[in-house]
């Protein structure tokens, strides 16, 4: 197997923050946890658990059969071909009466365990004559019989505070007979989208302009997060107005995101309005792509500021932003877990930034997954992230060769 990567000497320039420090910093912000709410249980998908889950009974509450067959005595069937007079039916729902020597009940799946019964013979292993049934497999004690509490075991802790509820934690919950759940309220998030160029669905494009697509990305990001989003629309290369954009979207949220505006150029407004109006901890990160990223607060509301292009937008969404936001929402998991992927592809020239890469997962013909390039890696192509289904991580200063190892974040289940 080929080494993960080879690494090669590089200078790391001084005033671009590496991508670790950078996550690291944000995540040791300190915010106070937000309040909790009970809502049906139906709603409450994606939501943060605000405290531990605790089984207020069993599941199952009673013994119950495994399979559809029949209920025995297992010492009057030890011997193959024993017959057994089957006196009762005992269908899921329905109590049966005891099992007497001599004699089993006809049993379904998840059906009471009748008294006097210690094992439940699968339907495939007896032959049926009448009112009788003979037993081709003796069975032993025990045999298919799920005993109250084999899954849940009553007074057990279910689900920890933090947990991001999952549709089968909405069923394990319902199993317990939950009606409503404890959750941390949602973040409210404002969305700003800044640049005379960039304009609203529905107009006449003018030379030189081109439709939002930001904002669109970030307010299904978050909805996926299950937060607010309160988009504020797009803010023109204004100082004066970006300023007051930024202020009004402070006093309604809980964190705003602007994307552009954050670079170096004369009509970039967002880094001097925060000047203005509070303070930038980061600026300038070693990404590739969304170099020019910005984090810092307006008064203590915590603000960020990604890059213009659409694909930086998204990819420091889910590095930087994202694992912030479940942080701050009480989520305990909150990192993005990277699977292992070769690369199908090679990069000779080690790069002095982290890079994403958009990629598609395959199979390879060996059977271990491997990870296929797309063509474009431009910040502008939209289209790169459509097509993919994940990212490759090429740290700095790595050289890939075909068939390395790279880490692979998929974006099923973050994006």
């Amino acid at each position: 197997m080929r080494p993960i990567i080879e690494q090669s000497p590089f200078l790391m320039p001084t005033q671009l923050t590496p991508v670790e420090e950078a996550l690291a910093h944000l995540l040791a912000q300190g915010y106070p946890t937000p309040p909790c709410e009970d809502v049906a249980l139906a709603a409450g998908l994606g939501r943060v658990l605000a405290r531990d889950v605790v089984a207020t009974l069993a599941v199952p509450a009673f013994d119950n059969s495994a399979m559809d067959g029949y209920a025995v005595r297992s010492a009057d069937c030890q011997i193959e071909g024993s017959t057994l007079q089957v006196v009762q039916t005992i269908a899921a729902g329905h109590t049966g009466t005891t099992i007497e020597s001599g004699t089993a009940a006809r049993i379904f799946t998840g059906a009471l365990l009748p008294e006097g019964c210690d094992a439940v013979v699968m339907q495939e292993n007896t032959r049926r004559e009448g009112a009788q049934v003979h037993i081709l497999q003796a069975p032993r004690r025990g045999e298919n019989i799920r005993l109250a509490g084999h899954d849940i075991a009553g007074g057990s802790k279910v689900l920890a505070r933090g947990h991001r509820l999952a549709p089968q934690d909405l069923g394990l919950l319902g199993s317990l007979g939950a009606v409503s759940v404890e959750v941390f309220k949602p973040l409210t998030v404002a969305l700003i989208n800044t640049g005379d160029e960039v304009v609203p669905q529905g107009r006449p494009l003018k030379t030189g302009q081109l439709y939002d697509s930001n904002s669109h990305t970030l307010a299904g990001l978050l909805n996926q997060l299950g937060m607010n989003v309160i988009r504020l629309g797009i803010i023109g290369d204004d100082r004066e107005a970006t300023v007051e954009a930024l202020r009004e979207a402070a006093g309604k949220a809980d964190c705003v995101i602007t994307t552009g505006g954050v670079s170096v150029g004369d009509a970039d407004h967002v880094k001097q309005a925060l000047v203005v109006l509070g303070s930038l901890s980061l600026w300038k990160l070693a990404i590739k792509p969304g170099k020019p990223f910005s984090f810092g607060h307006i008064g203590a509301v915590p603000f960020f500021g990604l890059p213009g292009n659409p694909v930086a937008v998204f990819i420091t969404f889910l590095i930087l932003v994202r694992p912030f936001l479940l942080k701050r929402q009480g989520a305990a998991q909150h990192l993005l877990q990277p699977l292992k992927a070769r690369a199908d592809f090679a990069i000779t020239e080690p790069g002095t930034r982290q890079e994403y890469l958009r990629v598609r997962l395959l199979r390879g013909e060996d059977g271990f997954p491997v990870v296929q390039l797309f063509a474009d890696q431009s910040s502008s192509v939209l289209t790169s992230l459509s097509w993919a289904d994940g990212l490759a991580v090429v740290p700095v200063g790595a050289v890939v060769k075909e068939g390395d190892w790279l880490d692979y974040l998929p974006f099923r289940g973050m994006a």
